[in-house]
């Protein structure tokens, strides 16, 4: 071989020892050889037997000699790459120490996925600036808010380690809004209209004003008061004086008041003249919000809100728009989810959904949501996000830290001649020495997945290997060695004391649940421990009695 091809294979073995506490592998370097080297493959056996004796000689060096002759030869190698995280762009006029931004959910349903997402960009930016963060209930339409959403919105920040400093809720602040929409009917600038909807509507198609506009500050403000009063929900509403002709339809005169004869969940019947969703969000980001970061779905509204600011003298905050989150294949919508919880009598946490519960039920990481936030930024590229996106930033963050554990889906009892009665020691975690080993009693009794099941040589993880047979409609089980012979197919097994166990599959709309075995470690973990089921998936323990459930996450 080549003396340039022997130094960079002993380039390439002291660099895995090093990685590795001083063991090298020849079947982790030999690819990395051959990619480097394509015409080696022609002498295969050769560079085989090459690198099996050169891994030889560099593990028997200790790690200080490995790394000594590794920056002889190639001292790059030896400096650690920092990997390139993606970070958040400066905002414009953000001041540390002085930076305010807010989380504005409408307590008409539960979080998804998709608030997760925008309220974590908000939180990050809070951290990047040393800010303050508002969680802001938008509830001024009594017709959507419910009690029940105030604290699930609570709980389900806490739950994703989202810490807010301030709370505000909108109908708290009515006298405010009663007194800033009055100063504008003061100053000419609002009007009572008692058109219908379709006139206003098609006036506005038209650009026309209407006769309303024309009544008289004294008369505006009389039938203000009568909106408090008695006057019927439809009669009035305020409207600002924007501009008919204007090219944008939302500044064609907008509705700011309105009367919504409902109960509110937290002011009873106390008010019945209620502020626009932009009046309301227009005050209160100008008065306590200096950076308001929001999707691209409400970019139309800015206009509106900044001229509503105007008119009141109040400035307007920074305004950073960032991508629309389209959350593909999952149900987020409000109207669907109720209609799947009425018709099957489930709940906002059921796994089929993308609610921030119903993933956190599923098994998803908290610290998912941050990432994928990270992830999307403040780019005006829209993004399409389904499940898989979820699952692979998910398996990152939990695959270092998973328990393992044997599940055998429809299983089928073998009795395996010749066995030996043995304590099985099996790895928790294949790579995390620190959580120890899961010892399994076996008698030659074990249970195997039907899917598994076939003639021919079967390895039992960790155990032993067998020969299958299959004599008539019954398989016959013999013991062979146990001593791992490469190349023969591994499978894992339960025994005898096995745990009875259900999977339950979110697929779509539907619920799977499949029936089997687990192995009787699983009893020792705690339910909401995430774990994988070795050669299934990833699962979160759901319940345990009266048998054990575990919700699947993913592959």
């Amino acid at each position: 071989m080549l003396i340039q091809m022997d130094t960079e294979i002993r380039k390439i073995v002291l660099k895995n020892a090093i990685d590795y506490k001083g063991k090298a592998s020849a079947k982790s370097v030999i690819p990395k050889i051959l990619g480097a080297f394509p015409e080696a493959k022609k002498n295969i056996k050769e560079v085989v037997e090459k690198v099996n004796a050169l891994v030889s000689e560099i593990n028997s060096l200790t790690l200080e000699e490995q790394i000594n002759q590794l920056r002889d030869l190639a001292p790059e190698l030896l400096e650690k790459k920092e990997k390139r995280k993606k970070s958040l762009k400066d905002l414009p006029n953000a001041v540390e120490g002085k930076f305010v931004a807010r989380l504005p959910p409408e307590p008409g349903k539960y979080l998804h996925v998709g608030h997760a997402i925008g309220f974590y960009i908000n939180y990050l930016y809070t951290q990047k600036y040393k800010g303050k963060l508002i969680l802001r209930f938008e509830d001024t339409n009594p017709q959507i808010p419910k009690k029940e959403y105030y604290d699930a919105i609570r709980e389900d920040l806490k739950a994703i380690n989202i810490h807010y400093d301030q709370e505000i809720i909108e109908s708290n602040n009515m006298e405010q809004y009663y007194s800033y929409g009055e100063q504008l009917i003061k100053e000419n600038l609002a009007y009572a209209c008692s058109c219908s909807k379709e006139e206003i509507s098609k006036k506005r198609r038209n650009e026309k004003e209407c006769s309303c506009r024309n009544r008289s500050t004294e008369e505006n403000l009389s039938i203000w008061k009568a909106m408090h009063a008695d006057v019927k929900e439809g009669e009035f509403i305020i409207r600002l004086k924007g501009n008919m002709k204007d090219k944008d339809p939302l500044l064609r005169d907008p509705t700011i008041f309105r009367i919504i004869d409902a109960e509110h969940p937290l002011q009873g019947r106390k008010y019945r003249v209620w502020p626009s969703y932009d009046f309301a969000v227009a005050i209160e980001d100008g008065l306590n919000v200096t950076h308001v970061l929001r999707g691209a779905e409400f970019l139309q509204r800015t206009p509106l809100q900044n001229h509503i600011r105007s008119l009141l003298g109040i400035k307007n905050p920074e305004i950073i728009h960032y991508s629309r989150v389209n959350i593909i294949g999952g149900l987020t919508s409000g109207r669907e989810i109720r209609k799947l919880i009425q018709e099957e009598n489930t709940t906002w946490d059921d796994p089929r959904l993308m609610t921030i519960r119903a993933l956190l039920r599923r098994g998803i990481n908290p610290e998912t949501f941050k990432l994928l936030a990270i992830n999307v930024g403040i780019s005006l590229a829209e993004t399409n996000l389904d499940y898989k996106h979820i699952s692979g930033t998910n398996k990152k963050l939990i695959d270092p830290i998973a328990k393992r554990c044997f599940f055998v889906a429809d299983p089928i009892k073998l009795i395996v001649e010749g066995a030996p009665e043995k304590e099985a020691e099996i790895p928790v975690h294949p790579k995390n020495e620190k959580l120890g080993k899961r010892k399994i009693k076996t008698n030659g009794v074990i249970w195997l997945a039907k899917d598994d099941l076939h003639e021919g040589k079967l390895r039992l993880k960790d155990l032993y290997t067998i020969e299958i047979k299959k004599e008539g409609e019954e398989y016959k089980a013999k013991f062979l060695t146990e001593v791992f012979e490469k190349g023969t197919e591994v499978i894992q097994w339960v025994p005898s004391d096995f745990v009875k166990m259900n999977l339950i599959i979110p697929e779509g709309k539907k619920l799977i649940t499949v029936k089997g075995y687990a192995e009787p470690t699983i009893q020792n973990y705690p339910v909401g421990e995430i774990i994988q089921l070795e050669r299934v998936g990833y699962g979160r323990i759901d319940s345990k009695e009266p048998e054990v459930n575990v919700i699947f996450s993913h592959k």
